[in-house]
C-alpha cells in the first residue's frame, strides 16, 4: 500500500468537498502544524509552560464572570440560533470537537437528550469525519466546538457535515475564524485562553445549555421539567464561585501529598466522566506527567489502579453513586489513594476515601460545571508543586 500524499483524506481526489472547502482545510492544516511546533515542552522548568500554568490560575477563578459575560453578550445570537434550531425537523444531533471540546459535549449530552428527546452523540472529530459520517443527512445537526476556530479535524467535521446536507452550528472563542465563517450558525465564547482551558470550556457548556433551554421552550418541552432546570442553571455561576473557594484548600493539600507521582487517574460516569476528562487533560497540560480518565464502569474491567496511584473519583448525587462506592473500595483494595468529589449529602458514604471533597448538590445533568472545579484546582497546584521541586 503506497503512502498517501494528502494531509487529509478530504483533500484526496474523491473527496465530497468542493474546491473552496478543500482550500480552507489545507490552510488550517498548515497553520495548525506550524503552531504545534511551538508548544511548551515537558522540561520541568520550561518557562513557557509555567507562564501558561500561571495564567490558568486567574482564568480558572474568573469562570463565573466568563459564563455571565458570554450569556449576556450572545443573548440575541442565542435567541436567533434557538429559533432556527426549533424549526428544524431533526432526528439526530452530532456533537464534535477535540480535547476539552469533546469533554464539553459529553458534559451536556444527557441534558440535550432529556429536553429534546432525540439522540445527541458526542464523537471525536477525526472519528466523525473519517468513519462515522455516513448517517449525516438533512435531519442531522452537527455542533462543532473549537476555541481557535481553526482546529483542522473540527473544521473538517463541519465541512463534511455541511456537504452531506446536515445543519451546522459552530462555537468558538475566535470571531472570523474558519469554523465561524463557514458554519451555518455561530456563537462566540467570551472567555480567555492564555492559560490552559478552564473558563473557555465552562463558558462553552453554558452557551450550549442556554441554547438548549431556549430551543426546548420553543419546542414546547414540558414546563415541569424545563422550569426547574432553568432555575438550577441560573445558580451555576455562584456555585462555581463557591466551589473554587471551598475546594481550593483540599486541592492544594492533595497536590502537596501527590506531587511526586507520575500518573494520576480520574473516573466518573455520565456527565461526571466529562469532569474526569477535564481533570486528566489539565494535569497533562500543566505538568510533565501522565494522567488518564477512565469511564466509571471500565475501571472495574481491568486492574485499572496500581498500588500508590492517586484516583480522583467524581460522583455527584445520581444513579452512578453505588458504582462509585464500588470503585472506592476497589481502589483502596488495590493499594491506591482515592480522593472522592461528592455531593454534601453523600459524604458519609465515601468515608473510607483518603480525602472527601464535598460540593453543593447540583442536578446531575449540570454537575460538570461544578464538579470539574476541584480537579482544575488540583492540576494547577500539583504543577506548581512540581515547579518548586524542580527549582530546589
Amino acid at each position: 500500500m503506497s503512502e498517501t500524499a494528502y494531509n487529509s483524506p478530504l483533500l484526496a481526489p474523491d473527496s465530497p468537498l468542493d474546491p473552496h472547502s478543500r482550500q480552507v482545510i489545507q490552510k488550517v492544516y498548515e497553520e495548525e502544524w506550524a503552531k504545534s511546533q511551538d508548544l511548551p515542552t515537558d522540561d520541568p522548568l520550561d518557562p513557557q509552560r509555567r507562564k501558561r500554568v500561571e495564567y490558568t490560575w486567574d482564568e480558572m477563578w474568573s469562570q463565573p464572570q466568563a459564563i455571565t459575560t458570554t450569556l449576556e453578550s450572545e443573548r440575541e445570537a442565542i435567541h436567533e440560533a434557538a429559533s432556527f434550531c426549533s424549526r428544524l425537523d431533526l432526528e439526530r444531533i452530532v456533537m464534535t470537537g477535540c480535547g476539552d471540546s469533546i469533554a464539553v459535549m459529553i458534559a451536556v449530552r444527557s441534558l440535550f437528550e432529556q429536553l429534546l428527546g432525540i439522540p445527541c452523540e458526542p464523537v471525536q472529530a477525526l472519528d466523525l469525519t473519517y468513519y462515522y459520517y455516513r448517517t449525516i443527512n438533512p435531519k442531522t445537526m452537527v455542533i462543532t466546538l473549537s476555541s481557535s476556530g481553526a482546529t483542522t479535524r473540527t473544521v473538517e467535521a463541519m465541512m463534511l457535515g455541511r456537504a452531506l446536507g446536515g445543519h451546522t452550528l459552530a462555537l468558538s472563542n475566535t470571531p472570523g475564524s474558519p469554523l465561524m465563517v463557514e458554519s451555518d450558525r455561530g456563537l462566540i465564547i467570551h472567555a480567555q485562553r492564555k492559560g490552559w482551558p478552564t473558563q473557555s470550556s465552562t463558558a462553552a457548556m453554558a452557551i450550549l445549555v442556554q441554547l438548549l433551554l431556549e430551543t426546548a421552550r420553543l419546542r414546547k418541552a414540558p414546563r415541569d421539567i424545563l422550569d426547574p432546570i432553568e432555575a438550577a442553571f441560573r445558580q451555576i455561576p455562584g456555585q462555581i464561585a463557591s466551589a473554587l473557594a471551598s475546594a481550593d484548600p483540599d486541592a492544594r493539600a492533595i497536590a502537596e501529598r501527590e506531587a511526586e507521582r507520575r500518573m494520576y487517574l480520574y473516573s466518573g460516569g455520565g456527565p461526571a466522566y466529562a469532569s474526569a476528562l477535564f481533570g486528566a487533560a489539565k494535569v497533562r497540560e500543566c505538568s510533565p506527567d501522565h494522567s488518564l480518565a477512565i469511564p466509571l464502569e471500565e475501571f472495574h474491567h481491568y486492574n485499572s489502579q496500581k498500588a500508590g496511584d492517586p484516583l480522583f473519583l467524581i460522583a455527584p448525587h445520581g444513579p452512578s453513586v453505588p458504582r462509585a462506592l464500588d470503585t472506592l473500595h476497589e481502589g483502596k483494595r488495590w493499594g491506591g489513594q482515592v480522593y472522592s468529589i461528592v455531593s454534601d449529602g453523600d459524604a458519609r458514604l465515601f468515608g473510607p476515601s483518603d480525602r472527601v471533597i464535598t460540593l453543593t448538590d447540583v442536578p446531575e445533568a449540570l454537575s460538570a460545571f461544578v464538579y470539574s472545579v476541584p480537579v482544575q484546582l488540583f492540576a494547577y497546584h500539583v504543577a506548581m508543586a512540581k515547579f518548586h521541586r524542580a527549582e530546589a
